[in-house]
């Protein structure tokens, strides 16, 4: 096994596009490991100039069949395609299943083209934790598209709109009532509706059913004056692919270009925040409640105190020794 390599020493090879330093680092993003944080944290620096295509919607309904098109398309045009395809974590292993990447293994001898699959490892609105610090990554290494295809559980997958500068759902014919289940939640987040497999024979109803939901204010409209529109595409015949990315590309100047474009760049950095804010406050809390828990643990299954009562006290136990903590890392640096 050859010797560790600094996180930080990883950055100049992540700049010249090296798939493996790429990879490298966003293994380490993903175990959360701290000593790449002050890598992370340069990284971000050297981030900003891709967009970042969001790809949502129900499963079955053609999203790593749609992502594979685009990202040929789009690397005919000239653009390197960095593709982030969060998968549903192995009950057994709680790695990825890797179901979307085997799906675009037709990619994957394009060097334009860098495909790295994520495990959820239990995270809910569709994203894996470090998803956001690989677009970084990929960012910095020269993609200047970069497509985030979320696990496709539902209606709770409504992270993505708070992470991608243009929101992509689609879905497919014949799924009748669930496009009426989604349309509380995936129907109002969309930048552009797409429905797939359209060469099928009930293709048109289903386009027709989302352009009434749209016509009458399910969907929404961005304050801009966006008009939704919805795509019908074919795998089998090419048809809409061009017309999809014309869409995007309307979608990218208008958040490159105008307040609005300002607004959403704004909310997806306070999401960043909060998430980021979110992530370490559970690691240090993990870290706090390990040797606390167990003791409270016993006196709620002997039924000697309840849950609530337990649970404020093992939070006030931690907290204080976060507190404390944190006194003595000031007080060293004074």
């Amino acid at each position: 096994m050859g010797a560790y390599v600094p996180s930080v020493e990883l950055i100049a090879r992540v700049q010249r596009g090296e798939p493996a330093a790429i990879g490298r680092l966003i293994s380490r993003a993903e175990s959360g490991l701290a000593e790449a944080r002050g890598a992370l944290a340069q990284i971000h620096k050297l981030a900003g100039g891709a967009h970042v295509v969001g790809m949502t919607g129900v499963p079955g309904s053609g999203k790593s069949t749609l992502v594979s098109l685009l990202s040929q398309r789009l690397r005919a045009g000239g653009d390197k395609v960095g593709v982030i395809a969060i998968d549903p974590s192995s009950p057994y292993s709680g790695g990825s299943i890797l179901g979307d990447r085997i799906r675009m293994s037709d990619l994957s001898a394009d060097p334009g083209v860098y495909i790295r699959s994520m495990a959820t490892h239990g995270a809910t609105g569709g994203m894996a934790r470090a998803a956001l610090e690989a677009v970084d990554i990929l960012d910095a290494a020269g993609f200047g598209v970069i497509i985030l295809e979320t696990v496709g559980v539902g209606q709770d997958e409504v992270e993505i709109v708070r992470a991608s500068h243009t929101t992509v759902v689609v879905s497919a014919p014949g799924l009748g009532d669930e496009v009426q289940a989604i349309k509380a939640g995936l129907l109002e987040i969309a930048d552009i509706h797409v429905v797939s497999k359209c060469d099928r024979s009930d293709a048109n109803r289903t386009l027709t059913d989302l352009k009434q939901m749209l016509a009458l204010g399910a969907g929404g409209q961005e304050p801009s004056g966006w008009a939704i529109p919805v795509v019908g595409t074919s795998a089998v015949s090419g048809e809409g692919i061009d017309e999809l990315l014309g869409a995007v590309a309307r979608h990218r100047d208008l958040t490159t270009n105008t307040d609005a474009g300002l607004a959403r760049r704004q909310s997806i950095a306070e999401f960043r925040l909060r998430k980021t804010a979110e992530n370490l406050l559970y690691d240090r809390f993990n870290a706090a409640a390990a040797s606390a828990s167990a003791k409270l643990a016993e006196q709620l299954m002997r039924r000697e105190s309840d849950p609530y009562s337990l649970a404020e006290e093992l939070l006030s136990t931690t907290l204080e020794g976060e507190g404390d903590h944190e006194r003595d890392v000031h007080s060293k640096s004074a």
